[in-house]
């Protein structure tokens, strides 16, 4: 025919693949030259081949159609590495093991959110005046802008003295802002019961509901970042936000329905209320519980360190998620002579004692420790802990295990400060790199801002400490 001549050499394979990136692909078509055709169709489940005859070409697919339509329905709430958990082998690699487990108790406590908010939401309708000819407008406008102003002017207070504190202790304050969000609940459920009373009630709400804004938003922020494996936070934070979507629309739907069955029955709302309320609480318990953090804050760093000094191992994460305290310290019988409510950090030098202030200026604390970046002062079982204006976070991570060991020692020892500079000496690389290779974060110390700082002059040298 005058054209290009070709020679067959054998069977020629051609293999399909489809996914968002290079690290998340699966093969969607393998095409064979042949003789006959074969289709094979493998959804997630193992394969079923299909054979039929048509000239030379073999095509192999896997995942059909309805396959690929449901993936990408689920690609809109689940992260990709998710979807692919059931054809490769061990867990998706772009996020942590723990995540699963907290996103399904994280919605089921969403879930029942949104269906007590409607309860809520119409006994404060009911309490505004709603359906009733003696309200007015202004009257209603004016109720409701009080109660967003006092939520707006709370968020802004609660951020001002609690948002530094908040990626450190991310488990409790998870646990915090949904029981906010729930006496939130409860004073709009109680407004109607005080007409009286109405704006200071529903104003406490607004109040109580600002601090659930700041501390779940903050709180979710870094639960994000500990999940992304693969820098992929805005991928687990899309999907979160999807999966919070979809229960909003399941919660409100079932909460209208809830609240046309128990509409006139005070008793049946109440009991509907507060079984929600109990279920929301356990359900975030659980989930909180489900956190396996490899951050080292100061409850974590303590524990590691306790178990370290006695046994010379270091405990994983999984097992200190199971030591730690998830619940505020004013709800548990946790014992106030723990090594970590003893250790002060970053403290204002002027606001020390006058004989903690002389152990400074004599040099105790700092005596063979002139090149570090703290100083150390004990008083009563306790130790503070003075940051030089220069010292960066390793220096304050350092710090905190010093102050730690020197608390530590507090307890039967006299000689504390030369013993625990011993101990710094010979362990404290020991411990970090095994802390490094338990898995462990060990860049930085996730405490709260350190707002003061200091300087100190060594005058035996003339010299400044750096």
């Amino acid at each position: 025919m005058g054209g290009e001549e070709h020679t067959v050499c054998g069977s020629i394979t051609l293999e399909e693949w489809n996914g968002s990136s290079s690290t998340k692909l699966f093969r969607t078509a393998t095409i064979t030259a042949s003789s006959s055709l074969s289709i094979q169709r493998l959804s997630l489940s193992p394969p079923s081949v299909f054979y039929c005859q048509f000239q030379n070409l073999v095509c192999c697919k896997s995942a059909n159609r309805i396959n690929h339509v449901w993936r990408r329905v689920l690609q809109a709430f689940v992260p990709e590495a998710i979807l692919l958990c059931s054809m490769m082998q061990g867990f998706p690699d772009s996020v942590t093991p723990d995540y699963v487990g907290f996103q399904l108790w994280d919605t089921l406590q969403g879930l029942s959110t949104y269906i007590k908010m409607m309860l809520s939401t119409q006994a404060l309708l009911s309490a505004i005046g709603v359906g009733e000819k003696s309200a007015t407008v202004i009257g209603a406008t004016f109720q409701w802008f009080l109660r967003d102003f006092t939520g707006m002017l709370g968020g802004i207070l609660f951020t001002f003295y609690q948002g530094s504190n908040l990626d450190s202790n991310a488990k409790m304050w998870r646990l915090v802002a949904d029981l906010m969000n729930d006496i939130g609940m409860l004073m709009d459920l109680l407004s109607p019961l005080f007409p009286s009373a109405f704006i200071i009630v529903v104003c406490l709400g607004s109040l109580s509901r600002s601090f659930t804004g700041v501390a779940s938003g903050a709180t979710r922020a870094a639960l994000t970042q500990h999940f992304a494996l693969q820098e992929n936070a805005a991928d687990i934070s899309a999907k979160e936000g999807s999966q919070e979507t979809l229960a909003t629309m399941m919660g409100m739907s079932l909460g209208m329905l809830l609240a046309r069955f128990t509409s006139g029955n005070p008793l049946a709302i109440w009991f509907s209320f507060l079984s929600l309320t109990v279920f929301h609480m356990y359900a975030n318990y659980r989930a909180v519980r489900c956190l396996v953090l490899n951050s080292l804050n100061f409850e974590r760093s303590s524990i590691l360190l306790a178990h370290f000094v006695q046994t010379g191992q270091v405990l994983s994460p999984e097992q200190v998620s199971s030591m730690e305290g998830v619940l505020p310290m004013w709800a548990t019988s946790t014992d106030s002579n723990a090594l970590h409510k003893r250790v002060h950090l970053g403290v204002k030098v002027s606001s020390l004692p006058r004989p903690d202030i002389m152990q400074l200026l004599n040099g105790v604390g700092a005596s063979s420790h002139k090149n570090a970046k703290y100083l150390l002062a004990h008083r009563k079982g306790n130790v503070s802990v003075i940051l030089h204006k220069d010292s960066t976070a390793g220096d304050v991570l350092k710090s905190y295990i010093h102050a730690i060991v020197m608390a530590n020692l507090m307890e039967n020892s006299t000689s504390f400060y030369s013993e625990g500079e011993a101990w710094m000496a010979k362990h404290y690389d020991e411990f970090l790199n095994k802390l490094r290779s338990g898995g462990w974060k060990t860049e930085r110390l996730l405490c709260p801002s350190i707002t003061w700082r200091a300087n100190w002059i060594s005058h035996t040298s003339d010299a400044k400490i750096d």
